[in-house]
């Protein structure tokens, strides 16, 4: 494990609130302790859910980003600390692969004492993001072994009316609760089905908590990215800038030819050409070569 350096002179020493009620804390507190020379807290009691559930009966406020901030900001409000970190995740398609389901997520550093916001983040189609209408236990059961269970939870409801959380039955890690679960919601439903899904809540789901380490792991790096000018820590892109030409043609394209970045303190920016190491664009990629 890394130890503190001077990389993270701010925050040696210093108590860091983790902004969660799922334990998020076993994914991010190793990494921030090792590197960053924190302690950690975790607030009991602190409900997370109100700012938004996977299973959709209570909806996000706001965006992923802007989500990720209210925790923090409730957290520091709660404990009266100035340091806080809030994760965030969303699952959809992939953004480059529009068919292939993924897991985004984001680790949030919030330093009142120094005026910071810090973001990490991680996209990964390591997951076991899915859902499925069924019209029995073994249908239901079929499904949760191929999502990972019984080490990854899921969840259970009726498929008729509207999303209403005492119909939902979340944490199912046992044949038993799965089986009593969906024979209850098939009852309910004048279709006869039940909808169930996997509970993507973090300590119900050890693959989305590896996403959020890796999350944690980006956070950390950008901390260490120091802006050339004031020294700030979380020096990072602001702006992806397209034009990388064409191998074929050298029509200039959608990918990034440079990137730019931007120190929020002192708002000093600097480029950097080619940020995924290449000088040209796969003609795939080109309007001309490829309309």
């Amino acid at each position: 494990m890394r130890e503190a350096t001077n990389q993270a002179s701010e925050f040696i020493g210093r108590q860091a609130v983790i902004a969660t009620m799922h334990r998020k804390e076993q994914a991010i507190a190793p990494l921030l302790q090792s590197s960053l020379g924190v302690s950690i807290h975790v607030p009991p009691d602190f409900n997370t859910d109100r700012l938004g559930t996977f299973t959709r009966d209570i909806k996000r406020p706001a965006d992923q980003l802007a989500t990720a901030r209210l925790k923090a900001q409730a957290a520091l409000d709660l404990t009266g600390g100035d340091l806080a970190i809030a994760s965030e995740g969303s699952f959809g398609p992939h953004p480059e692969i529009p068919f292939v389901p993924c897991d985004r997520e984001l680790v949030l550093l919030l330093d009142r004492q120094h005026n910071l916001e810090i973001v990490g983040q991680a996209i990964s189609t390591q997951t076991n993001y899915r859902a499925q209408t069924v019209r029995s236990v073994d249908e239901a059961v079929a499904f949760a072994t191929a999502v990972g269970f019984p080490k990854h939870g899921v969840v259970v409801m009726p498929t008729d009316g509207a999303i209403e959380s005492a119909a939902i039955a979340k944490g199912i890690t046992t044949k038993q609760e799965l089986t009593q679960a969906v024979s209850k919601a098939i009852g309910q439903s004048e279709r006869g089905t039940a909808h169930i899904e996997t509970d993507m809540r973090a300590h119900y789901n050890p693959t989305r908590m590896q996403v959020i380490a890796a999350a944690t792991e980006n956070l950390i790096q950008l901390i260490s990215q120091r802006c050339p000018s004031c020294q700030c820590p979380g020096f990072s892109i602001a702006r992806r800038n397209p034009g990388l030409p064409c191998a074929w043609c050298h029509t200039p394209t959608l990918l990034p030819l440079s990137v730019t970045y931007r120190c929020q303190r002192c708002d000093f920016g600097q480029a950097k050409n080619f940020p995924d190491g290449q000088q040209t664009a796969d003609p795939g990629n080109c309007a001309y070569c490829n309309p």
